[in-house]
């Protein structure tokens, strides 16, 4: 099945957290399942991913996601329970970082993790360019610096921050949906680098979490904006299929949108 009718059974989790039971809890109350669930960063995988996410897993849902800026708190060990394809078999296909996965004729494109100042913090140019960037940068550290502190900096930035090369090879792409953990400038926080690259791409929205809030924006042009709460599950047209924690103060649309709800 292909166009609007996939796009019905397609739920966007935000921010979990490690708060799985209002995935559990919303799929229990819900009148009907998703086919695909997309992750929206910051499950914080104190567990596997196949183990964490196996209420949508074992209701027969197809998981895809992204990172967000905290999904290496606990140091390698929660980042290589996300990412690792040994420990998730079942999930090890739904990474969407820097490419375009076809989802029943609807083109979905991914950018994990948040803009670090020492990477990249538009509007200004990008300091690092790949993550084969990163070791000769570490070396500019300072002597106080020990080297399991430079190397475990270098995991942490390699891992969370947005790096120009993955938004160098979307750019090439095309794509209907842009998921992202950052905001683009919809949000009063947001970055229009991210506006920027969805209309390059052709993406007529843009999902994100990060921010904790549920709202729908529209640009000047027409490009759509869905922001997604902590825990919350919204569809592609922005209703919901389950909700989360309480939603944090949006504020007023920033100039150039209007917040259709939220």
């Amino acid at each position: 099945m292909q166009g609007p009718a996939w796009e019905q059974d397609i739920v966007f989790i935000g921010d979990i957290h490690r708060q799985w039971r209002h995935v559990a809890q919303g799929l229990a109350k819900a009148e009907r399942r998703p086919r695909v669930a997309v992750l929206l960063g910051d499950m914080e995988c104190d567990q596997p991913l196949d183990v964490a996410a196996a209420p949508l897993l074992d209701a027969g849902i197809k998981v895809h996601w992204i990172w967000g800026n905290h999904d290496y708190d606990g140091g390698p060990e929660m980042w290589t329970n996300l990412v690792d394809a040994g420990r998730n078999p079942r999930t090890r296909q739904g990474e969407l970082n820097a490419r375009v996965t076809d989802i029943g004729g609807l083109r979905i494109a991914g950018l994990g993790g948040t803009f670090r100042r020492r990477v990249w913090e538009p509007p200004g140019p990008p300091q690092l360019h790949s993550r084969n960037d990163l070791p000769a940068d570490m070396t500019r550290l300072g002597p106080d610096w020990t080297e399991a502190q430079r190397r475990s900096m270098a995991d942490a930035l390699a891992a969370m921050a947005i790096w120009p090369e993955d938004v160098e090879a979307l750019s090439a792409l095309r794509a209907d949906v842009l998921v992202t953990h950052e905001a683009p400038s919809s949000h009063p926080q947001g970055v229009s680098a991210l506006d920027a690259l969805a209309r390059r791409m052709g993406a007529r929205l843009v999902i994100h979490g990060h921010h904790h809030v549920c709202y729908r924006a529209r640009a000047e042009d027409g490009l759509e904006v869905q922001g997604v709460g902590a825990g919350w599950g919204i569809g592609i047209d922005g209703r919901p299929w389950w909700p989360g924690e309480a939603d944090r103060w949006l504020g007023q649309a920033p100039a150039g949108w209007s917040h259709l709800q939220g």
